[in-house]
């Protein structure tokens, strides 16, 4: 039996996901969350094989969730599902260890037979948006991309650099940076380029 965790934020679509998997005979969904940051503990809390994620969630990214997965349950294999199939994201999720990243227009079927296949050691990738993530370079760094999304939000450079733990100027060069390499109008306008690319 695959134990799953499934995280989404949406709860007319965590309901109808984890509706689709328990259908299946070899497939439990044992815990859901609707944010990053309850699906964190839930994972701490749940004897799960298997983190299905969204990317676009509250608290905590599904990109930044894996990461975290990643490092403290290694053993924990991690598929995305997105309605977004950005060449960043697929680059990044990636980068953080995924072994799994779909579309959640994918036929119910697939979705069940990419977690069995992912299961067994293999990786499933979207084609397509493999191809796309190949052929396009993220310019942002980590810091900067933080920044970014707080600033994206909203949120002041105050803010920001309480949230970071950083000085408002280190967060000022941050932000300018991000500006300069989206070629961007301001900080608004960057974060909105770099979410259009899949690089927040």
């Amino acid at each position: 039996m695959i134990k799953i965790l499934l995280a989404e934020d949406q709860g007319l679509v965590r309901g109808a996901l984890c509706a689709l998997l328990q259908l299946e005979n070899d497939i439990e969904v044992v815990a859901q969350a609707e944010d990053g940051m309850q699906a964190l503990k839930r994972l701490k809390e749940s004897n799960i094989d298997l983190l299905l994620t969204d990317i676009e969630m509250p608290e905590l990214t599904g990109i930044e969730l894996a990461e975290k997965c990643r490092e403290l349950y290694p053993h924990i294999k991690i598929v995305i599902v997105t309605t977004f199939g950005r060449a960043g994201y697929i680059k990044r999720a990636l980068a953080a260890g995924v072994e799994g990243f779909l579309l959640k227009d994918a036929p119910s079927e697939e979705l069940a037979q990419a977690l069995r296949k992912v299961m067994t050691g293999r990786k499933v990738i979207d084609p397509e948006l493999a191809i796309a993530a190949l052929n396009e370079l993220d310019p942002l760094t980590d810091k900067e991309r933080k920044a970014l999304r707080l600033a994206g939000e909203g949120k002041s450079t105050a803010d920001i650099a309480t949230s970071l733990f950083l000085s408002e100027g280190t967060v000022r060069n941050y932000l300018s940076e991000a500006i300069a390499k989206l070629n961007a109008g301001n900080r608004i306008d960057a974060a909105r380029i770099a979410r259009q690319k899949g690089w927040l």
